[in-house]
């Protein structure tokens, strides 16, 4: 997707606590500003510490005035039942970048209720642009099980207007030194998974 100039371009960051779904809206939210866009940050955390919803919504272009999203151009979630709770807040044709993991909520565990079937096929169903990314295995090539969410900015990175050294200053501006090299690593395991199929076009890409 290449970002309209005299648009905001309106991101939803979707997952659930321990995920690190805010740091990764706070990296994409640090790049567009030092890209020079208006940039303005909303974030939700519902029982973050006990895997309940977190979500970021991030606007960046010339000029901002709500933080809020009514309907997202992309959304990333590091959860794929996220991705699937998300959906109706999705502009037709949106792109969708699903971390390849599950994690069951309550419910599930409880055998209350069933965890949705083949999710990727729902969302492609409905019309969505639909990366698929094994954010675990490459945050596990990268080095560290904790870099998910730096995969998965890699991956959305794929799909943005913004410059390479945005990203790159924005990781030095927010991760701690001892955790960059590895952060960088996933970010770009992530870029690279994504590739050139994340760009325009309207076939679901997996």
């Amino acid at each position: 997707m290449e970002t309209v100039r005299n648009a905001a371009t309106d991101v939803l960051l979707a997952g659930v606590g321990g995920q690190g779904t805010i740091l990764a809206g706070k990296v994409l939210a640090r790049a567009a500003q030092l890209a020079g866009r208006d940039v303005k940050v909303s974030e939700v955390h519902g029982m973050a510490q006990r895997g309940g919803s977190v979500v970021t919504q991030v606007r960046f272009g010339p000029c901002v005035r709500s933080p809020l999203i009514a309907f997202a151009d992309v959304l990333v979630a590091f959860e794929q039942l996220e991705g699937l709770r998300w959906l109706p807040r999705l502009k037709a044709g949106a792109m969708v970048i699903l971390n390849r993991q599950t994690i069951y909520p309550l419910p599930v565990l409880t055998g209350a209720a069933a965890y949705p079937q083949e999710i990727p096929a729902t969302i492609r169903a409905r019309g969505f642009r639909t990366l698929v990314v094994d954010g675990p295995g490459l945050a596990a090539q990268a080095g560290s099980a904790k870099a998910v969410n730096m995969v998965l900015v890699g991956a959305l990175a794929a799909e943005l207007d913004l410059p390479g050294e945005a990203w790159s200053q924005a990781l030095e501006d927010l991760v701690p030194p001892a955790y960059r090299e590895v952060n960088h690593r996933a970010f770009d395991l992530g870029r690279a998974a994504a590739g050139p199929r994340a760009r325009g076009g309207s076939v679901p890409v997996s």
